[in-house]
């Protein structure tokens, strides 16, 4: 039987059931160029291009020996053919054979010696690396090695001799007994045989430390951006509302209008508006703070607005007030809701004239200051009971950014006191590097009345107190340990229904909704985190 004589559906089926596609009653794959192509551009790109060439040269040998062998199981006559290889190779779509030239290999003579065109391994090559200095048909030649190899039951190997994919016409191989090339194979065998392991293994050692060192330099960076997104200025942002809250005081930052920031004492207030102030085009001008709570009618406008000598007993020199000494840049009026209504309807005048007279002058001084307010009052309130002003609230509050307490966002808590212990043993010199398990647990059961403020206060404390390198439960201040013992004894009345169901909400709060790592936490299986919120309503 000749293969050229052979249909194709005497050696390719399709089994009617299953769908199974099988060549000469072997399960094959349909595979493309395009695919192979980009196969070989990710191997030379991972492995370099010597790397390459073993794995496809090798592959190619496997391919060529498995064929043979099936086609001596299967169809034993074809083997035999002299022309069955290079039909099979039209039949693959690798090449096609345009001269074929067989001897008995021996006498200095090739064994086979063949022109081809259409090869697909060239053509990609070319495609993806453009002309190369070298042959580059390695998975073709290894098959036809490996196809040989087996049919003559001796080692044959094949050398391309002209490649397409080097510039020439055409593509020529030249296949020859082992004992047949002489020295024209020793720098060949490499590709088939595993001496070759070392110098591929050099060359993936060389290829792994240079990535290594590129790895290292690219984690810098990210953890540069990760430091810059996370921990900024003091302000951890993982939770979703400190993000959109720095997303907010970014946008902020480009313009001067006048900004309130709202928030429980501690919450950070002060330390945004210097972010605000510092990605500002004012960044280069002061930044002033002033705690308006902290001075008596008098003492704040003394402060806030200058004065000229002899304004009042003790004035015995000119003083330039906060306004003029923040000249061009940001004057933070903290807790604004403390002032007074003499006092804020003189900041009104100022926000709508922007300009002040010290105290004792007649002259207007014009001004050019951005005003960020802070308060933890309830404005609102206040207007609605008498004690703030309305039109002064409205001026303030162009832009108003609301900070979140720290017990509404757990998840920034430990991230926060990591932030805060890696600055408290900076400054110490000491190696504490963390917290144990039983106390963050304690720390994220806590309600932080005091907010970031006392989670700082805390974590120093810790810091000074730890006498290893994780701080424990007993270098936590007293009041959070009590809270907890507190916590515990209150818990011991619940019943287990509602243990459970705190437990199932505390667990899925800590991972964000995700139920898969929430069932994790728990130490049950997705299914009864399943069930369990349905029975609790928690879906």
């Amino acid at each position: 039987m000749d293969i050229l004589n052979m249909r194709i559906n005497d050696l390719l089926k399709v089994d009617p059931e299953s769908k199974v596609i099988y060549f000469m009653n072997q399960r094959v794959l349909i595979d493309d160029s395009i695919s192979k192509g980009l196969l070989r551009k990710e191997l030379i790109q991972i492995f370099g291009k010597y790397g390459a060439k073993n794995v496809l040269t090798r592959y190619g040998y496997a391919h060529g020996w498995r064929t043979a062998e099936m086609l001596k199981n299967k169809f034993p006559k074809l083997l035999g053919s002299s022309t069955g290889g290079a039909h099979l190779h039209i039949l693959f779509g690798l090449f096609i054979t345009t001269m074929l030239e067989q001897t008995d290999g021996t006498a200095g003579r090739p064994l086979i010696h063949s022109i081809i065109k259409n090869s697909y391994e060239a053509e990609q090559h070319l495609m993806h690396f453009g002309r190369s200095d070298e042959p580059v048909c390695w998975t073709l030649t290894g098959f036809a090695s490996g196809y040989e190899s087996f049919k003559h039951g001796r080692d044959v190997y094949f050398i391309e001799t002209k490649c397409v994919g080097k510039g020439d016409d055409y593509c020529e191989i030249e296949g020859r007994f082992a004992d047949q090339w002489g020295d024209a194979i020793h720098e060949q065998l490499p590709f088939y045989g595993m001496d070759s392991i070392n110098d591929i293994m050099k060359e993936l050692t060389d290829r792994i430390c240079s990535t290594e060192k590129k790895l290292k330099k690219t984690q810098m960076h990210l953890h540069s951006l990760e430091m810059k997104k996370h921990a900024v200025e003091g302000m951890v942002i993982r939770s979703k509302m400190m993000q959109d809250i720095v997303n907010l005081a970014e946008r902020t930052a480009k313009v001067c209008s006048p900004v309130l920031i709202a928030g429980d004492s501690g919450a950070g207030k002060e330390v945004l508006a210097r972010y605000i102030h510092n990605n500002s085009s004012c960044s280069s001008c002061p930044f002033i703070a002033v705690n308006c709570g902290a001075f008596t009618d008098s003492l704040l406008e003394s402060e806030l607005f200058g004065h000229v000598k002899g304004a009042f007993t003790g004035a015995d020199r000119d003083h330039k007030g906060l306004f003029e000494e923040a000249e061009g840049g940001t004057l933070f009026l903290d807790e604004i809701g403390e002032t007074s209504p003499g006092m804020q309807v003189k900041l009104l005048r100022v926000l709508q004239e922007k300009e002040i007279r010290r105290l004792g002058e007649n002259k207007a001084r014009k001004i050019n200051v951005r005003i960020i307010s802070a308060t933890n009052r309830c404005l609102e309130a206040e207007i609605k009971s008498g004690r703030f002003r309305k039109d002064l609230y409205y001026r303030l509050r162009v832009i108003e950014l609301r900070i979140p307490s720290l017990k509404t966002r757990t998840e920034d808590i430990l991230p926060l006191a990591h932030f805060f212990l890696k600055q408290a043993s900076a400054e110490m010199k000491t190696d504490v590097t963390g917290f144990s398990p039983a106390a963050a647990e304690v720390m994220l059961k806590y309600e932080w009345p005091g907010n970031v403020r006392e989670l700082q206060n805390a974590v120093q404390r810790a810091a000074a107190l730890c006498e290893s390198r994780l701080v424990s439960v007993s270098d936590l201040p007293p009041e959070i340990i009590s809270s907890d013992n507190e916590n515990d004894e209150n818990t011991s009345f619940l019943t287990l229904e509602d243990m459970e169901r705190s437990a199932i909400e505390r667990a899925l709060a800590y991972v964000k909704g995700n139920r898969k790592l929430a069932a994790d936490r728990l130490g049950i299986g997705v299914a009864t985190l399943y069930r369990k919120l349905k029975l609790y309503g928690l879906e």
